[in-house]
């Protein structure tokens, strides 16, 4: 049984059927959305394909043969729900949705799954839920007593919202550098990170990634919750990024 139906849970299966299991018979696959994208349909409206990180092809079929390269001002919270939507019923996966899974255990050797609509028995189980039902909310001192408003990136929307009020934006990432970008063009900010970020003129490319991943390999990060990238992270903002912010203040090495 796989769990989720995002990038994870759609390759799962995809595996599992190259594997010899039979959709449906030896495999399902159980998503809380009543309809396909994963976490990606509930994205904030201004992300689009230019502003997110490299989409990656799903195994057996690639984005392009669903969204064309060129539409890059495309939405995100509806061009990838496309493709995961074409992805499934090209390979007819089993997915049953809406289905909310509340328990796992084990019973009598096998797993018990309990969900909202019925109960299942499996012998193995692919937890691809992912972390944008349960995001990571560090806890501040001080914060319970912070009468202003108090959001994870999840629960963005649009920057208009936060017109006329001072801002903080926590992190390094890049959701906190789009967010900062657009925010900023709206009311003044301040940028709080664990180190100051670098950023680089020219592409981020795979074999910069594959060799940054080579440099931190046995290396422990601790972010602190912050939702950013530890030290020595450089990435490519584009454009928009490398605008010059309304009243952007910046506080690296934030503790």
């Amino acid at each position: 049984m796989v769990i989720g139906a995002g990038q994870a849970g759609l390759s799962s299966a995809y595996h599992l059927m190259k594997l010899g299991l039979q959709p449906g018979r030896n495999f399902i696959v159980l998503d809380k959305n009543d309809k396909p994208g994963g976490a990606w349909q509930h994205r904030w409206p201004s992300l689009t394909l230019s502003t997110v990180n490299r989409l990656h092809d799903l195994p057996g079929m690639e984005f392009a043969e669903v969204v064309p390269v060129g539409e890059t001002e495309a939405r995100a919270s509806t061009a990838v729900p496309s493709y995961y939507a074409a992805y499934e019923e090209k390979f007819r996966l089993p997915i049953y949705r809406p289905v909310a899974v509340k328990v796992v255990c084990e019973r009598f050797g096998r797993l018990r799954v309990e969900t909202d609509r019925e109960t299942f028995s499996a012998e193995g189980l692919i937890n691809a839920t992912g972390t944008w039902e349960t995001p990571s909310i560090p806890a501040y001192p001080g914060a319970d007593r912070f009468e202003g408003q108090q959001l994870h990136s999840r629960d963005y929307q649009t920057a208009g919202a936060f017109a006329g009020k001072h801002v903080i934006v926590v992190g390094g990432g890049i959701s906190a550098l789009q967010h900062l970008d657009e925010i900023s063009q709206v009311t003044t900010t301040t940028w709080v990170t664990r180190s100051e970020p670098q950023f680089r003129e020219r592409p981020f490319t795979p074999e910069d990634g594959r060799g940054r991943r080579r440099r931190r390999k046995g290396t422990q990060w601790a972010c602190a919750g912050l939702g950013g990238v530890g030290h020595g992270h450089s990435m490519d903002p584009g454009p928009a990024g490398r605008r010059k912010t309304r009243g952007t203040e910046t506080a690296a090495d934030f503790q």
